[in-house]
């Protein structure tokens, strides 16, 4: 339970996610998996890495329990630092991360997607931004590369799913398969890269970083600041409350 990192093939390296039962990861989590991430490019062996999770689905954001049962803003502020953190080592990751989607991908969950190089996602699997619902913002950043701004500003404000189907119309999901072949057709694409020289490989990810269109970085953490506003005014809180107490979004 919790990240582990394994070398399956020459080359390639998973690293894996395992918070049962729904992959909410807890605060020090994000930190850890930052640093397997990066641990696995740094490695002079490692060609590519391939994200993944185990259970029912790939990501289901931070773990709201743990911060509503933790004293003052400790759980929180080490949350945001650690998504921040996490994202930025999968884009920042010195080889290609290949991004295996399996059920839902929620919040923190479309950060790591959305900064990865290449996603390949289950049939089953579904893409949400539901901070909204939490008192929250960020992750905009990261929809937007996967969905056009519209559809993204849509989902924001309301909090909708979009199927793995309709992220591969739109070109930013590579592939869909059953869930039992989700790991091969990662797989796929990992032996593709991990067959080129790792050396110019290496250098492709670098130059490929430097000429994005946007800074991921400083963008999601704009967006950060505005959850910050969120929780100070106490507006997070109450729907935070209230999704640990019913599951469900709070009203008006």
């Amino acid at each position: 339970m919790g990240i582990t990192t394994a070398t399956v093939e020459p080359g390639i390296v998973t690293v894996t996610v395992d918070y049962p039962k729904v992959n909410a990861i807890p605060s020090r989590g994000w930190f850890e998996l930052a640093d397997a991430i990066l641990a696995a490019g740094n490695d002079p062996s490692t060609h590519v890495v391939i994200l993944r999770a185990e259970g029912r689905g790939f990501n289901a954001g931070a773990d709201i329990k743990e911060m509503q049962a933790t004293d003052g803003f400790t759980a929180l502020i080490d949350t945001n630092r650690g998504c921040f953190e996490a994202f930025s080592a999968v884009y920042r990751c010195k080889v290609p991360v290949i991004a295996a989607v399996n059920g839902f991908c929620l919040g923190g969950g479309i950060g790591l997607v959305g900064n990865a190089d290449v996603i390949v996602a289950s049939d089953d699997a579904v893409f949400s931004v539901p901070e909204v619902d939490r008192g929250a913002l960020g992750t905009a950043t990261h929809l937007q590369r996967l969905v056009p701004q519209h559809v993204m500003r849509r989902m924001f404000y309301t909090a909708a799913k979009i199927d793995a189907k309709t992220l591969q119309h739109y070109g930013s999901v590579h592939e869909v398969v059953p869930r039992d072949e989700l790991d091969e057709a990662a797989l796929r694409v990992a032996r593709d890269i991990a067959a080129k020289d790792t050396r110019v490989i290496r250098a492709a990810k670098e130059a490929i970083n430097f000429i994005d269109p946007q800074d991921v970085e400083s963008s999601y953490r704009m967006e950060q600041g505005f959850t910050f506003e969120l929780n100070l005014a106490g507006v997070a809180d109450e729907h935070r409350d209230a999704f640990v107490e019913t599951g469900k979004p709070k009203g008006n």
